[in-house]
């Protein structure tokens, strides 16, 4: 068979596999498994690097295949599931249906220029790492908790959303340094994605289609 199926790939396989089952929940108003199959998805994708270069004798082709694969799966978790998300969240406006077709392009501009600049940036001088603009993969963490705190106004949650899918667009291919995180960072922001990712689900389950009106009606019992 071609490609190759070893475990440096076994990651980035599972991030677009939870991807394509977030596509179906989103089209079929499952919004809460789509968020939470993206940030599933983002996980996966946190540390499918980490795994595969524990694999030293690694080929070029091998190498390429990394890269090539990386950024195809990409464009298919962190671009087409957000914006099928967003669409369903409200973002099927005259406004809202050009700010999703330029948060693809944006988020397709990116991994393809990403793919020919990654080896030929120069190093630092400070040692830290950076990105130019922000990586794509930051919406699997921006989604979630947008959803989550902005269902607290949700009369303007839709506004929100328009302007944060946009503002993020223009951020992928704005030419600025974004730091990599460390894996303390990482860390963190993983384990806020995913209280925000069981506050949803939780909320789901007891039947509370907007979270933080069940907040404010115990506040008030208080």
């Amino acid at each position: 068979m071609i490609g190759f199926y070893n475990y440096t790939v076994w990651m980035t396989y599972a991030s677009l596999l939870s991807s394509v089952a977030g596509l179906f929940c989103a089209t079929t108003g499952h919004i809460r498994w789509a968020l939470t199959c993206l940030a599933l998805s983002g996980l996966l994708d946190a540390f499918d690097g980490k795994v595969a270069r524990t694999k030293k004798d690694r080929t070029d082709a091998e190498k390429a295949f990394g890269v090539q694969l990386d950024s195809l799966c990409d464009i298919v978790c962190f671009g087409a599931l957000p914006a099928i998300i967003c669409f369903h969240l409200g973002m099927f406006t005259p406004l809202g249906i050009p700010i999703l077709c330029l948060y693809c392009l944006a988020g397709l501009i990116r991994l393809a220029w990403f793919n020919i600049t990654a080896e030929s940036e120069p190093p630092r001088t400070d040692g830290k790492k950076y990105y130019q603009g922000m990586p794509i993969t930051s919406i699997a963490a921006i989604l979630p908790l947008s959803y989550a705190f902005g269902t607290a106004f949700p009369a303007h949650f839709r506004i929100l959303l328009h302007v944060i899918m946009l503002a993020v667009a223009l951020l992928f291919v704005l030419r600025f340094p974004f730091r990599k995180p460390t894996t303390r960072e990482l860390l963190l922001i993983i384990g806020v994605v995913a209280l925000a990712i069981g506050y949803i689900l939780a909320c789901r389950l007891w039947g509370v289609d907007t979270p933080w009106h069940w907040v404010l009606r115990w506040v008030r019992k208080r």
